[in-house]
Protein backbone atom coordinates (compact mmCIF):
# COMPACT_ATOMS: atom_id res chain seq x y z
CA UNK A 1 0.00 0.00 0.00
CA UNK A 2 2.66 2.42 1.06
CA UNK A 3 4.81 1.65 -2.03
CA UNK A 4 2.14 2.20 -4.48
CA UNK A 5 0.67 5.83 -2.76
CA UNK A 6 4.13 6.97 -1.24
CA UNK A 7 4.32 9.64 1.50
CA UNK A 8 2.67 12.65 1.64
CA UNK A 9 -1.23 11.89 1.98
CA UNK A 10 -3.68 12.65 4.70
CA UNK A 11 -3.93 9.84 7.62
CA UNK A 12 -7.69 9.02 6.72
CA UNK A 13 -6.33 8.06 2.83
CA UNK A 14 -4.14 5.70 4.54
CA UNK A 15 -6.27 4.83 6.87
CA UNK A 16 -9.31 3.92 4.29
CA UNK A 17 -6.53 2.13 2.02
CA UNK A 18 -5.05 -0.18 5.24
CA UNK A 19 -8.78 -1.07 6.17
CA UNK A 20 -9.15 -1.83 1.89
CA UNK A 21 -6.14 -3.83 2.67
CA UNK A 22 -7.49 -5.91 5.72
CA UNK A 23 -10.80 -6.76 3.78
CA UNK A 24 -8.98 -8.35 0.71
CA UNK A 25 -7.11 -10.42 3.03
CA UNK A 26 -10.17 -11.50 5.37
CA UNK A 27 -9.11 -9.72 8.43
CA UNK A 28 -11.90 -8.48 11.15
CA UNK A 29 -11.33 -4.62 12.17
CA UNK A 30 -13.11 -1.90 13.37
CA UNK A 31 -12.67 1.82 12.21
CA UNK A 32 -12.94 5.03 14.55
CA UNK A 33 -13.70 3.17 17.78
CA UNK A 34 -15.30 5.34 20.65
CA UNK A 35 -12.99 4.86 23.66
CA UNK A 36 -14.31 5.27 26.88
CA UNK A 37 -12.36 7.24 29.74
CA UNK A 38 -13.19 6.23 32.98
CA UNK A 39 -12.07 8.39 36.17
CA UNK A 40 -12.67 7.68 39.75
CA UNK A 41 -15.08 4.97 39.16
CA UNK A 42 -17.12 7.07 36.82
CA UNK A 43 -17.41 6.95 33.14
CA UNK A 44 -16.22 11.10 32.02
CA UNK A 45 -18.20 12.85 29.26
CA UNK A 46 -14.73 12.60 27.39
CA UNK A 47 -14.43 9.56 24.66
CA UNK A 48 -11.24 9.04 22.71
CA UNK A 49 -11.28 7.27 19.42
CA UNK A 50 -9.45 4.51 18.36
CA UNK A 51 -8.09 4.83 14.46
CA UNK A 52 -8.36 0.80 13.87
CA UNK A 53 -9.23 -2.13 15.74
CA UNK A 54 -7.89 -5.76 14.23
CA UNK A 55 -9.45 -8.47 15.51
CA UNK A 56 -10.60 -6.34 19.09
CA UNK A 57 -6.85 -7.25 20.14
CA UNK A 58 -4.55 -4.48 18.16
CA UNK A 59 -4.66 -1.18 18.21
CA UNK A 60 -3.21 0.70 15.28
CA UNK A 61 -2.32 4.72 15.44
CA UNK A 62 -1.72 5.87 12.16
CA UNK A 63 0.20 9.18 11.89
CA UNK A 64 1.38 11.25 8.44
CA UNK A 65 3.54 13.58 9.62
CA UNK A 66 7.52 15.05 9.01
CA UNK A 67 8.22 14.04 13.14
CA UNK A 68 6.88 11.67 15.40
CA UNK A 69 6.72 13.01 18.42
CA UNK A 70 7.00 10.71 21.92
CA UNK A 71 3.52 12.02 23.01
CA UNK A 72 1.81 10.03 20.05
CA UNK A 73 3.67 6.95 21.78
CA UNK A 74 2.61 7.87 25.10
CA UNK A 75 -1.04 8.42 23.56
CA UNK A 76 -1.05 4.55 22.01
CA UNK A 77 0.03 3.51 25.59
CA UNK A 78 -3.05 5.17 27.25
CA UNK A 79 -5.10 3.76 24.62
CA UNK A 80 -3.55 0.14 25.35
CA UNK A 81 -4.36 0.87 28.98
CA UNK A 82 -7.94 2.25 28.77
CA UNK A 83 -9.24 -0.74 26.10
CA UNK A 84 -7.29 -2.78 28.32
CA UNK A 85 -5.73 -4.30 25.15
CA UNK A 86 -1.64 -5.93 24.90
CA UNK A 87 -0.39 -4.64 21.43
CA UNK A 88 -0.44 -1.20 19.23
CA UNK A 89 1.02 -0.58 16.82
CA UNK A 90 2.19 3.16 15.40
CA UNK A 91 2.69 3.82 12.19
CA UNK A 92 4.23 6.87 10.68
CA UNK A 93 2.94 6.63 6.26
CA UNK A 94 4.94 10.18 5.83
CA UNK A 95 8.39 8.66 5.46
CA UNK A 96 9.97 7.40 2.08
CA UNK A 97 10.22 3.74 3.92
CA UNK A 98 7.61 2.69 5.83
CA UNK A 99 9.75 0.26 7.65
CA UNK A 100 11.12 3.68 9.13
CA UNK A 101 7.67 4.71 10.58
CA UNK A 102 6.21 1.66 12.31
CA UNK A 103 6.95 1.57 16.26
CA UNK A 104 5.41 -1.99 18.16
CA UNK A 105 4.19 -0.93 21.71
CA UNK A 106 3.13 -3.49 24.60
CA UNK A 107 0.76 -2.35 26.97
CA UNK A 108 2.98 -2.23 30.56
CA UNK A 109 6.52 -1.97 28.43
CA UNK A 110 7.91 1.61 26.33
Amino acid sequence: MHRNLGPGLLESVYEVCLCKELDLKGIKYLRQVYLPVRYKEEQLDADYKIDILVENEIIVGLKSVEQMHTVYAAQLLTYLKLADKKLGLLINFNVPRLIDGYKRMLNGYL
